[in-house]
């Protein structure tokens, strides 16, 4: 009996044994064909430099990136495959390299953009193109994405004088094809789109549609990364709780609220159109050592003119076919079976969506019922904010200014 009890003991501990060894190689390998699949880039900088040396493209990191090694890449952060990210060191500066893996489409209202073969092909402008007829192309291309603004003749010399990478008053045409493909990107058009604010990392350099950004010390705006199987035993009311756990004192999240609140206002009728913001998530937005709130990954803010001209063509049979991003819905006209063009919700609403939780925890108890109640009202905005301007600005304005003159005397404003 004793021998018995102790066979079926020893079976058990080796089937359990085996058992853990199978499942922890099982997860190993997930994480490792993850990693492989997503961080690619290395193959996005040989792919670069290869064209850097056949005189195909040039820009400002393209010789520390491809000659003397000084900018090299780091630890990889890259969600998809095709918009590689890394940390980097360019010299004494600490960066964020971000690279595109496959084609990059004008513009692609798909959900997910499908992975595609083909390289940027870096064919534009063709050999022969004057400086006059690039900044036509430039303004022809501006137009199109944020639609027909007074001031994009200023937009289109900010656009050359970037271009110009090594200042030397004239724009090689390796340069152009350079500041071309990076023009496709909506994360770049927003950066120069804000270029006097200080919601946008500063761009230190580029080469191709490789481009780097000043590093961001803290991200994500909150939350905290748990292991996925950890994830699954959490109640979603702790899991978000806990996401409260590691901010700033209140003052400074007030003052980083009080920004995204300004983002919101810089790009609803800006100097230049309108953006949408479809996916305003705490992982897309970080802050410095000032609290200076900073986006961190702009690519689903788009221009509205550009949003309604693929939402227009976009077919559909339900709603829920009519979605951009995370949370930029429209409806379904089920008379033409095409989307309609305006968002069901602003940017505002969105935002004060993601402030809620991480503004109202500890705020200061003579305040917090007014904050929480105005929150609400701001949530429940319907529409887009052309439709409701006034009622819009007056929640915008109501809310930065409680929450200013709550910080405006301490040293944290």
């Amino acid at each position: 009996f004793y021998n018995a009890r102790f066979s079926y003991l020893h079976m058990k501990y080796l089937f359990f044994s085996w058992l853990a060894v199978f499942v922890g190689s099982w997860i190993v390998y997930v994480e490792y064909s993850s990693y492989t699949e997503l961080c690619r880039g290395h193959d996005c900088k040989n792919s670069i430099c290869d064209k850097y040396r056949k005189g195909v493209i040039d820009g400002s990191a393209c010789s520390s990136l491809c000659e003397k090694g000084t900018l090299y890449l780091g630890k990889c952060f890259s969600s998809k495959p095709n918009s590689q990210v890394y940390s980097g060191s360019w010299g004494d500066l600490e960066g964020v390299i971000k690279c595109q893996m496959e084609e990059v489409p004008n513009y692609d209202l798909g959900a997910e953009m499908e992975p595609k073969k083909e390289a940027v092909a870096f064919n534009k402008p063709t050999k022969g193109t004057s400086v006059e007829k690039f900044k036509e192309m430039i303004l022809g291309h501006l137009k199109a994405k944020v639609g027909d603004q007074a001031n994009l003749p200023d937009l289109a010399t900010v656009v050359l004088s970037i271009a110009d990478a090594n200042k030397d008053g004239h724009i090689s045409l390796p340069e152009a094809r350079s500041m071309w493909a990076l023009l496709q990107l909506n994360e770049f058009l927003l950066a120069l789109v804000l270029q006097d604010r200080e919601h946008t990392p500063k761009l230190l350099g580029f080469c191709g549609d490789l481009y780097v950004v000043e590093k961001v010390p803290y991200s994500p705006l909150y939350g905290i990364s748990l292991p996925w199987v950890i994830e699954l035993w959490i109640p979603a009311g702790l899991r978000r709780s806990m996401d409260q756990w590691f901010t700033p004192s209140w003052p400074r999240k007030a003052k980083i609220s009080i920004a995204l609140l300004e983002l919101v206002e810089d790009i609803f009728h800006g100097t230049f159109g309108s953006f949408l913001m479809c996916d305003v998530s705490a992982t897309n937005f970080g802050y410095n050592d000032r609290h200076d709130l900073k986006v961190l990954d702009a690519r689903y803010i788009v221009p509205e003119a550009s949003f309604q001209e693929g939402m227009r063509e976009r077919r559909c049979d339900v709603d829920e076919d009519c979605l951009y991003g995370v949370d930029c819905h429209t409806s379904c006209d089920l008379t033409k079976h095409r989307c309609t063009p305006e968002v069901t919700r602003p940017n505002l609403a969105k935002a004060c969506s993601a402030l809620k939780d991480y503004i109202l925890r500890g705020a200061p108890s003579d305040m917090s019922e007014e904050l929480e109640k105005q929150l609400y009202a701001c949530i429940a905005l319907k529409g887009s904010a052309e439709q409701m301007e006034i009622e819009h600005s007056l929640i915008l304005n109501n809310l930065k200014t409680l929450l200013w003159k709550k910080i405006s005397h301490t040293k944290d404003s």
